[in-house]
């Protein structure tokens, strides 16, 4: 207690340069997810991606970020152990951080897409197992994690395949394609308005304070996708293509009016994203302030200082900005050729999968239902359509970030214990 009311104001700056580097490392490796797919299909440049996921990551982190924050990420410490040395927790927290972040931008400078949410758990979970004992973890959510990497890429892989297929069989393997099209588009527009009203609802409006219940925002998104079709047919049907042009230049149009679906999907993504994962940055910060202000007192969730928003809004915009690019490249073009056809399934089957996860309550990560989603439109048309050296790295680095994180943790845990103890 003596250390919390001697060095507070320290720990708590400290925690705020952490948690914003953190949030750095979340825009520079995370934000892929979102763009990464609009890129590789060249349906937007990378400048482009960069400003719009820019804009629509800040606008879900500051305006959907929440109010009230959960202080242990995924509830995977008991912070009951930590009622009697508070400021145990405040090191850990702050080690956490740093180490998540060290790592984060490892894997972006290496291009690597990682997941941040494993992150800061393999974090949490190397300071709370070394500072306190290996009981005070919750060994079944972190099983509940590792599972995840099988499970979440699998799932998305199967959608994003049998999407990819069913445009090809419905539209480009037919005679006439762009007929074909005008046909089927409004219905991928449909369900892409109802999977990312969901997303959105789930994800982002929840923390706004709009507490929809599951059935209204069933409904609400099933009413968004009708519209969404309707308003889609309106401008197929007015788009002049040429019928007598030869069958390239209708696939090429037919890619064009799947390039605009990829950008509306990217930005809602991108919102729901800055919405969810800013958590990851904020949390274990807001844990820190919580304590700190509340003379060492552990609240479950804890109310976010004004200023804590808007540094991790800032962080992910600045950490997408400069390191961005890298991850990007490797989701984009590093796995499998994509066309906007191939990246709109991918997208929308990550998306897909984030409502499933949402609804079961599996624990997932974005970046690995992504990559898998990417992987199942490769595999739909052969193996030798994924380059299996990039993916070969991609696994590793999941399988090495949660010791790596622990590890780091540990390390910086320490430190800190001999520096201000």
């Amino acid at each position: 207690m003596e250390i919390l009311s001697s060095y507070g104001t320290i720990l708590v700056l400290l925690a705020a340069a952490v948690g914003f580097f953190m949030a750095w490392g979340i825009g520079a490796n995370d934000v892929a997810n979102a763009m990464g797919t609009s890129v590789g299909s060249k349906a937007l440049t990378i400048k482009q991606a960069i400003i719009i996921a820019m804009i629509f990551e800040f606008a879900g982190a500051y305006l959907a970020g929440g109010e009230v924050t959960s202080t242990i990420r995924k509830g995977i410490i008991d912070a009951a152990y930590f009622v009697d040395t508070p400021e145990l927790l405040v090191f850990g927290m702050i080690s956490a951080l740093l180490a998540a972040a060290t790592w984060l931008l490892i894997a972006s400078a290496l291009g690597w897409p990682v997941s941040t949410t494993h992150s800061i758990v393999g974090a949490i979970v190397g300071f709370a197992a070394i500072g306190v004992g290996v009981e005070a973890v919750e060994w079944g959510k972190v099983i509940g994690i590792v599972g995840s990497w099988i499970i979440t890429p699998l799932i998305s892989g199967v959608i994003a395949f049998i999407i990819f297929n069913s445009a090809q069989k419905l539209i480009f393997d037919r005679s006439e394609p762009l007929k074909q099209a005008r046909r089927w588009v409004p219905l991928y527009m449909a369900l892409a308005g109802f999977v990312l009203s969901l997303v959105t609802i789930k994800k982002g409006l929840k923390h706004v304070g709009l507490h929809i219940e599951s059935a209204d925002g069933f409904y609400y998104s099933i009413a968004i996708a009708i519209a969404v079709a309707v308003i889609g047919k309106i401008f197929i049907n007015r788009i002049n293509f040429d019928d007598k042009a030869d069958k390239t230049t209708h696939y090429a149009n037919v890619e064009k009016v799947f390039a605009v679906l990829m950008v509306v999907t990217a930005c809602a993504m991108a919102f729901a994203h800055g919405s969810n994962d800013v958590a990851n940055a904020i949390g274990p910060l807001a844990a820190v302030v919580s304590i700190v202000s509340h003379d060492g007192e552990i609240a479950a969730k804890a109310a976010l200082a004004w200023w804590i928003l808007p540094l991790g809004g800032f962080g992910i915009v600045l950490g997408l900005a400069i390191f961005g690019h890298k991850v990007i490249k490797t989701i984009g073009q590093g796995i499998t050729h994509l066309t906007p056809s191939r990246g709109f399934a991918a997208e929308l089957a990550a998306a897909s999968t984030v409502v499933i996860a949402s609804g079961t309550g599996l624990p997932i990560s974005t970046t690995q239902t992504l990559v898998g989603a990417v992987l199942g439109v490769g595999m739909a048309r052969g193996i030798a359509a994924i380059n299996l050296g990039v993916v070969r790295n991609i696994v590793v680095s999941w399988v090495i970030t949660l010791p790596v994180g622990a590890g780091l943790s540990i390390i910086i845990f320490w430190a800190l214990q001999a520096i201000f103890s």
